[in-house]
């Protein structure tokens, strides 16, 4: 039996192709990835599903924002409708699993609710420990901290996805210690990072689809 995997992205895609490589090199069991959604028109993540002829759809949140006054309720409506309208969209495809591989927005009950309905695992990436610098800009936060003195290891996670944001029960943990003349440099060492993402991702897929 074939797992259908569906993935949701906001830009480059680096952690995307890791997987459509995965995929080709059967290195994740019987999987085949069903749709890459993004709700950046040019996240490059695109281009990177349809060279490897994957369908695509682009979903965002702006028209939503447009029929709602600009207040607090307004963009919470906006959000549920965007939210809800996702699931819809993501449901079609009749995944088994959804993975969150660098996609910038929070998900809300109207969006994972009709997803557990149907028994459909969603996993998240985040570049952090379990507890530690939750939401964006993880990587540049927890550098600004070592750089304070304020910690000496960061780390990588795939995590079960809640509307808590990242809170999720974490499948796979790595950690990552900062090296003193290696590490000060922060765009060297979101590269190192992004090189520990990619084989997590695999490693925290193959966990979620053997669960399904």
């Amino acid at each position: 039996m074939t797992t259908r995997l569906s993935v949701l992205i906001s830009g480059n895609g680096s952690n995307l192709q890791a997987v459509i490589d995965a995929v080709a090199a059967q290195q994740l069991p019987a999987t085949t990835i069903v749709r890459v959604l993004s709700n950046r028109k040019d996240a490059y993540g695109l281009e990177r599903a349809r060279v490897a002829s994957i369908p695509t759809t682009y979903h965002n949140l702006v028209k939503y924002k447009k029929q709602h006054p600009a207040t607090e309720d307004g963009v919470r409506a906006a959000r549920e409708e965007y939210d809800a309208e996702l699931a819809r969209l993501v449901l079609a495809d009749q995944p088994a699993v959804v993975a969150c591989l660098g996609f910038m927005h929070v998900l809300s009950p109207r969006f994972l609710g009709p997803l557990e309905e149907a028994g459909v695992v969603i996993i998240n990436l985040h570049p952090a420990l379990p507890g530690a610098f939750n939401g964006v800009n993880a990587i540049e936060r927890a550098h600004t901290a070592w750089k304070a003195g304020e910690i000496s290891k960061t780390g990588v996670m795939i995590h079960k996805v809640i509307s808590e944001v990242d809170m999720g029960t974490p499948l796979v943990v790595r950690e990552i210690p900062f090296v003193a003349g290696e590490d000060e440099d922060v765009h060297v060492f979101e590269k190192k990072v992004h090189a520990v993402e990619w084989g997590v991702v695999i490693e925290g897929l193959r966990m979620a689809i053997e669960s399904v």
